[in-house]
């Protein structure tokens, strides 16, 4: 035996015995290695979907839009709306100086606190109507009827291309507010076909009388 071969055979005998070893070749064999493990990947992470809470609906008629709004946030309604009941496209400067007159669900119902609440209101100086009033709305290309509807929510119906020519009435004053001037007269008649032609209108202000 060889002093190389000897030398191999005295280091598997310190060696544990349950690996085998083999003299001849323990000088070229490479150290064993572990095989490396991968993580499962882990799926990302999400909450779970939990149901909308539901609440009754307040009754808010008759209370300031302001405050309306306030209560309806304290009760967990955050996605709010409103509307002008009179039907005049007028949009509130100031949500103090308008009041409720009617809203979309019924006082007490009871709606996910997710649901949109509209509120139909009036200024606090002016009766609220006895339901809701709608603004004109063409139809099936038909000029809608738009006596005693605003200006305002007239010229909203119609196409925005329309020409428009709006004339006072009762004399050669300037109808600039829009929304404060109601309609007496107008040009094409309800139900006319709308083909793209000029539209003439006459007007006076809301608590005048039209001649």
């Amino acid at each position: 035996m060889s002093t190389r071969t000897l030398t191999a055979a005295l280091g598997c005998l310190a060696a544990v015995t349950l690996i085998g070893c083999d003299p001849a070749t323990t000088s070229q064999q490479p150290a064993a290695t572990t095989p490396s493990i991968t993580a499962p990947e882990t799926a990302p992470s999400t909450k779970d979907d939990k149901p909308v809470e539901r609440k009754a609906v307040a009754n808010f008629v008759s209370m300031g839009l302001q405050s309306a709004q306030a209560k309806a946030q304290a009760d967990g309604f955050f996605s709010l709306k409103s509307h002008d009941s009179a039907g005049r496209d007028r949009l509130p400067a100031f949500d103090r100086n308008w009041k409720v007159c009617s809203q979309n669900y019924a006082p007490g119902k009871t709606v996910p606190v997710d649901t949109e609440l509209d509120f139909g209101t009036v200024k606090l100086e002016e009766a609220c109507p006895a339901k809701d009033q709608k603004e004109p709305e063409v139809e099936g290309g038909k000029m809608p009827n738009l006596a005693g509807k605003s200006v305002k929510a007239a010229r909203a119906a119609l196409d925005s291309r329309t020409s428009i020519t709006v004339n006072d009435a009762t004399g050669d004053r300037t109808v600039i507010l829009e929304s404060n001037w109601q309609i007496c007269t107008q040009s094409p008649s309800p139900g006319a076909a709308l083909g793209g032609q000029p539209v003439e209108i006459t007007a006076v202000r809301y608590q005048e009388t039209c001649p």
